[in-house]
């Protein structure tokens, strides 16, 4: 995509971007000449997922943005805040946080542990609390400062619920600090949700869902596109919405989506929480 609005010298600090979609946004922001926080727990490399903090660095680097990689399990509202006064030091404040940060469990109420449960509460709900917690001060400073969350559009419809019931109060946690927060800091920060139209081929996709689905999806840089163009909007009058990742980019012109299917022609297979 070409678009005249940049996001050259703006600071992002990015949870869960050590792989998947949130590095692609890294990568995104850093082809402009951003500075880019990776705030992730992977500082060591894992045995199915590949990705580290230090190794998205050096690709953040590498495509001409500034990198500041940090390990932080954004549960710990201490490690949060650390990582929030690193970025200030380092660059001097924060224009854009992205909770990009998730844990996934597609289960049953009977299959689903209180373990688990906690584990997606504590990193989708809580965590995107305490990081736009964190950053709002540095965020309220900032010129045209926005908050972008990756979670759903909110229906209480029950076929959203019925299949993993857990998950999807934990990925409404999310999408209700975009509710809220959005009328709270109306004027003042922009703050809205993104989500994919069809289901997004990640590495830890093709670990849950196997090869055979993986061909099914759309590459992770269609939401970093689709990112770019939200951060890229006016904060003043941009807030409050539920964006869909083809209908962002159909507002600017894009419409050839061909280019980011994982393989071109197949049948895409519709993300889990939209028709």
């Amino acid at each position: 995509m070409t678009d005249a609005r940049t996001l050259k010298g703006k600071t992002l600090f990015i949870t869960g971007a050590s792989r998947g979609i949130g590095k692609a946004i890294a990568l995104r922001a850093a082809r402009d000449g951003a500075n880019v926080v990776i705030a992730a727990k992977t500082s060591k490399p894992h045995p199915k997922l590949p990705g580290t903090i230090f190794s998205a660095a050096e690709e953040v680097e590498a495509a001409g943005g500034k990198a500041l990689p940090i390990l932080c399990d954004i549960r710990d509202d201490v490690q949060v805040a650390e990582a929030v006064a690193r970025t200030v030091e380092t660059f001097g404040g924060i224009d854009i946080l992205v909770n990009n940060a998730s844990a996934i469990s597609l289960t049953g109420t009977l299959d689903t542990p209180l373990k688990r449960w906690d584990l997606m509460m504590g990193v989708n709900g809580r965590g995107t609390f305490a990081c736009s917690q964190a950053c709002l001060p540095h965020l309220l400073k900032a010129e045209n400062p926005h908050i972008l969350t990756l979670s759903p559009p909110l229906n209480l419809n029950p076929r959203w619920f019925q299949h993993h019931t857990a998950y999807t109060i934990a990925k409404y946690a999310m999408s209700l600090c975009t509710l809220g927060m959005s009328a709270e800091f109306r004027g003042k920060v922009a703050v809205n949700s993104l989500w994919p139209r069809t289901i997004i081929g990640t590495a830890a996709v093709a670990m849950l869902k196997g090869a055979a689905e993986f061909d099914n999806c759309r590459k992770p840089e269609i939401l970093a596109d689709a990112a770019h163009v939200i951060l890229t909007r006016d904060a003043g009058t941009c807030t409050g919405h539920f964006f869909i990742d083809d209908e962002v980019l159909a507002e600017e012109g894009v419409t050839d989506l061909k280019p980011y299917a994982v393989k071109p022609g197949a049948p895409l297979a519709p993300d889990i929480f939209l028709d």
